[in-house]
């Protein structure tokens, strides 16, 4: 199982986009399978690889992970972009944190019935441009510097460009 990391997922974004981001961001080349029958994922169910019986499942090192959060801890630490100390790792999960409530927003959109599409769609706007992006603009802008943390590229960096890009996706103005 050595090598290149082995991505498992459905054949779109979803949970295991921001993983794919960040081994992109990290210089990593990387497999993926995607899983087209149902059969397939049962098998993995039960052979044991899915834990809580989801995916994303993620093969590296040695290990089969899943779990979104995880799987990116594992994965900033290993590339050096997870701070120099507990206090910006702290920091980096802050904001990582944050950026996952506004993804989760995005990452539901699809789902929404027809009729609340309009209304789902102004409140990512809202959200991302009065509660979550100032946010970001701030921090940036006490501090003085080009990232996030610590004045060095970490996994929140990556994690901002992609709230950045997903929003502007849905709300290009």
């Amino acid at each position: 199982m050595s090598g290149k990391p082995r991505l498992t997922y459905l054949n779109g974004r979803g949970r295991m986009e921001p993983i794919r981001w960040l081994l992109a961001a990290a210089g990593v080349e990387f497999e993926e399978v995607y899983l087209e029958t149902k059969e397939q994922y049962d098998k993995l169910i039960k052979d044991g690889f899915l834990l809580f019986q989801q995916v994303p499942l993620v093969e590296i090192d040695g290990m089969k992970m899943v779990q979104t959060r995880a799987i990116m801890s594992y994965i900033a630490g290993k590339y050096n972009l997870y701070g120099k100390d507990l206090k910006e790792r702290a920091l980096i999960d802050m904001y990582v944190e944050g950026i996952s409530d506004l993804m989760q927003m995005i990452l539901m959109f699809p789902f929404s019935p027809p009729d609340a599409k309009e209304k789902n769609l102004e409140s990512i706007k809202e959200r991302a441009t009065n509660r979550y992006f100032p946010v970001f603009e701030k921090a940036l802008k006490q501090h003085g510097q080009d990232f996030l943390v610590g004045n060095k590229f970490s996994w929140a960096d990556v994690q901002l460009m992609e709230a950045i890009l997903a929003v502007e996706e849905k709300v290009p103005d």
